[in-house]
């Protein structure tokens, strides 16, 4: 199949194509991928920018549907070389139920790789989480860890549960045998926390700065680490180090299917290892707003207790309203428990090598935020 993939021109489908990612790695796949001849975007909703990609040389075929809907994966996945399963629903706040979250993220999988199966599609590449390892509720920090690191993974949260499910799912269909009698192969790539230009989390930030005169106070201890990882350029003339290790793993996978077959990766680049709140600063800081505090304003067991209040809060309004605040006991976890991890499986199997460095990471969403500033004047 990678020969023949080779020498005729592909064609690839992006599962959740106009979602946060997935239209990023469109874009990217448009950019890096010269063999390409047809891109196919599966998504419910369909964003209108999809019109200014059909006038390239690449046929862009956009297609509205459901990962819930087997048949209609089915039918957009017909034909198709290789298969970028983006889609997914991201919810850490409790504002779908559990029993949605599993329908798009673990039954939306099993479509997809049903499709594969029943198509002939030998290529499959899953975006799945970091958060399948971690950070556990039980506050277990991990230090620059890699894919092999031992780590104790508790998932009690249906969201983190059913990425958890669903990498598994995809893992273990490597090697089954697709219509036409060759076998499947697939990875996964678990991207950490995400930032960039256009980022609604770093927009939030900053006006909630300007409201409280320029200030954001401290809630997570500095000694808590996390690992970032750039992912856009706006206004797109490439999509960040996300979408580029995609695009490098679909492209690798069809030459180095004994290697990478079945294998996962950690999607991260060379962005510095700091608390949520202080790697947020080196974007903010130069917007002039600043950080108050060496300490967090409140202490642990204090935001401990308001977690489990709006927990609780959530199960007795469910049935009458959606209540879904920011702070739970998962996004406590989350934040005040380390969580770095390296890429060099990556660069070993695949060559991956961001193609953002870090200063120019930073400066290109410091000059973005610092646009929005200017506009907000």
């Amino acid at each position: 199949m990678a020969d023949s993939a080779q020498a005729q021109e592909l064609v690839y489908l992006v599962t959740g194509g106009c979602g946060f990612l997935g239209e990023h790695v469109v874009r990217m796949l448009l950019q890096q991928e010269p063999r390409l001849r047809e891109l196919r975007i599966f998504d419910l909703h369909l964003g209108p920018w999809l019109e200014e990609l059909k006038t390239g040389p690449v046929q862009v075929t956009a297609i509205q549907g459901d990962v819930t809907q087997a048949h209609e994966v089915a039918a957009a996945v017909a034909g198709a070389h290789v298969v970028i399963h983006t889609a997914g629903l991201v919810d850490v706040f409790g504002r779908a139920s559990p029993e949605t979250i599993h329908a798009v993220n673990v039954q939306g999988t099993k479509n997809v790789i049903e499709a594969c199966v029943q198509t002939g599609t030998q290529f499959l590449v899953y975006t799945s989480s970091m958060e399948v390892v971690g950070p556990n509720i039980k506050g277990h920090p991990f230090y620059r860890g890699n894919e092999d690191t031992p780590y104790e993974a508790v998932h009690r949260h249906p969201y983190p549960r059913s990425k958890a499910l669903a990498e598994q799912l995809v893992l273990e269909a490597n090697g089954r045998k697709v219509r036409g009698g060759l076998p499947l192969v697939t990875c996964a790539l678990r991207p950490t926390g995400i930032y960039g230009e256009g980022h609604q989390i770093m927009r939030d930030l900053y006006q909630q700065g300007l409201r409280l005169g320029g200030r954001l106070f401290r809630a997570i201890p500095a000694s808590v680490e996390h690992g970032r990882v750039y992912g856009h350029v706006h206004p797109f003339p490439l999509a960040g180090n996300v979408a580029w290790m995609h695009v490098l793993v679909a492209r690798e996978l069809q030459e180095r299917a004994a290697l990478m077959g079945g294998q996962v990766y950690f999607c991260y680049d060379k962005s510095p290892y700091k608390s949520y709140e202080d790697f947020n600063m080196e974007f903010l800081g130069p917007c002039g707003l600043r950080l108050v505090g060496t300490r967090p304003l409140l202490p642990y067991w204090l935001l401990m207790l308001l977690a489990f209040l709006n927990a609780l809060l959530q199960w007795l309004l469910r049935p009458l309203l959606l209540y879904a605040p920011l702070l739970n006991p998962y996004t406590l976890a989350m934040a005040n428990t380390t969580f770095t991890v390296s890429t060099d499986k990556a660069q070993r199997h695949f060559g991956y090598e961001p193609l953002f460095s870090w200063e120019e990471s930073r400066t290109r969403t410091v000059r973005w935020m610092q646009t929005m500033d200017s506009s907000a004047q």
